[in-house]
């Protein structure tokens, strides 16, 4: 209940009236059955403006550690999480990224849309970094069709380290369902799982106008120095394609 009351009464249209989201292709998400987002991950804001878009509820997983702060502050990023339908999870210790895509499953298996970042992180620089094959472990196990979200600009809105936000026009794209039920008897193959994985980035990559790194976000974000502007496409393709 809170959930919609935060989308369509609270927050959601302040956010629409300041941000004036230009969206396309939102046509291609399905109006019943389990659906994965699987969006490029700019910014903390990504998170917001993805499920603000989508008349159906979206669920994403975050750190517990954003829903135990004390304070005022706490109880507010308590509320703001619980509202926008985010569960938290116990990223701590080597099964952090199994529980969380537990939890997706449990979403998908009850018809439910989930959110999920492929890249695992926020990208370093605005670049379009190497998915990891739990979006594809999720299609799978679950048979839900893949809609690739571009967000287009929100690292210009709200840049890494930033609080509050820059009012501007928020621009996103979603892309064409993709189904993989052809590999329906190929569960556990990691070959498999790579190639569904790359196909996703690919499509990301050709919705956001990112150039695409063939290596890890997080193997780069204590290293990596960002240039003055994120680069464009035309840097690479995924493998697999």
């Amino acid at each position: 209940m809170f959930y919609w009351l935060l989308k369509y009464v609270v927050l959601g249209p302040l956010l629409k009236l300041l941000f004036r989201p230009e969206v396309r292709g939102l046509s291609h998400l399905p109006r019943n059955g389990p659906v994965i987002l699987a969006c490029n991950h700019l910014s903390f804001s990504d998170s917001i403006f993805t499920p603000l878009m989508v008349d159906r509820r979206v669920t994403f997983v975050a750190k517990a550690e954003y829903f135990t702060g004390k304070g005022i502050k706490g109880w507010l990023m308590r509320q703001f999480f619980a509202g926008t339908g985010t569960i938290p999870v116990d990223r701590s210790g080597g099964k952090a990224a199994q529980a969380a895509l537990e939890t997706l499953l449990r979403v998908l298996r009850e018809g439910g849309v989930a959110g999920i970042y492929p890249e695992g992180t926020r990208s370093p620089d605005g670049r379009l970094y190497r998915g990891k094959t739990g979006v594809a472990r999720l299609a799978l196990e679950s048979g839900a069709v893949v809609v690739p979200v571009a967000l287009l600009n929100t690292d210009e809105i709200q840049p890494t380290g930033t609080l509050i936000p820059k009012v501007q026009r928020v621009r996103m794209r979603f892309g064409a369902p993709l189904d993989f039920s052809r590999y329906a008897q190929s569960k556990g193959d990691r070959f498999v799982e790579r190639a569904i994985t790359d196909e996703i980035m690919y499509e990301l990559m050709a919705l956001s106008g990112r150039e695409y790194v063939d290596v890890y976000a997080s193997s780069l974000k204590t290293s990596i120095e960002a240039p003055s502007s994120p680069s464009r496409r035309g840097a690479g393709v995924p493998e697999g394609r």
